[in-house]
């Protein structure tokens, strides 16, 4: 079998078990928790990054990030599911980046309360990875997806997206909810079409002002 290193939190993670379970692939994979902050842990053996997911194959080739993870699952469940052909590939490839990006922001703020002592954070900092997330909720908001009436409505950019939000709300208490009402319609859409969502979903966990040990 193929194993997945990953961890329950991780929106990165869950993007990857969701694509897994679309593309009736889940049979097929270990998953195996990871804990980025222990330098014994075989993650930083399998990615030099000693970032979160990795795929083992089964041959003994990782494959890292997410991204490429879903383009691989996608070329073993035959293809042209998660990743459409010619100009709607582009439109995808755009919207997981853009999603990804909001993640990537999201993490770090995630990070400077995790890892860095009060005395040390930067507001200034914090404010331009919030400032980033904003614009692009903002843009998803003004061009939210068509919510899908079936799986094969779902590609890697809506996948990515819902993942987005599900991390905002497990880490950020679901505030943006209140700025982008046809965001949370269209996840309310996507979360009746995809059954593994609810099945992925982490428990809310807001990190508090003052935290400051290491994420797992």
């Amino acid at each position: 079998m193929m194993k997945l290193l990953s961890a329950p939190p991780s929106p990165f993670g869950r993007k990857v078990k969701l694509a897994m379970a679309l593309l009736g692939l889940k049979d097929r994979v270990e998953i195996v928790d990871t804990n980025t902050a222990d330098p014994a842990d075989q993650l930083r053996s399998q990615n030099p990054l000693g970032k979160i997911p990795a795929l083992i194959l089964e041959n003994g080739d990782v494959l890292y990030d997410s991204a490429v993870i879903l383009e691989y699952l996608d070329h073993l469940a035959g293809g042209n599911k998660l990743f459409p052909t010619g100009d709607a590939r582009l439109a995808v490839l755009r919207d997981q980046t853009l999603a990804d990006g909001i993640m990537d922001a999201a993490i770090l703020r995630v990070y400077e309360k995790r890892f860095k002592d009060p005395k040390y954070r930067d507001p200034d900092w914090d404010a331009y990875q919030a400032a980033k997330m904003a614009r692009g909720l903002n843009h998803f908001e003004e061009n939210t997806p068509a919510s899908p009436s079936s799986l094969d409505d779902v590609d890697a950019g809506t996948l990515t997206l819902a993942c987005t939000l599900g991390y905002m709300d497990m880490r950020f208490g679901g505030a943006w909810r209140e700025d982008y009402p046809k965001l949370v319609s269209w996840l309310e859409a996507f979360e009746t079409v995809v059954p593994a969502y609810a099945d992925t979903r982490q428990p809310p966990a807001p990190v508090p002002d003052d935290a400051n040990v290491p994420l797992k």
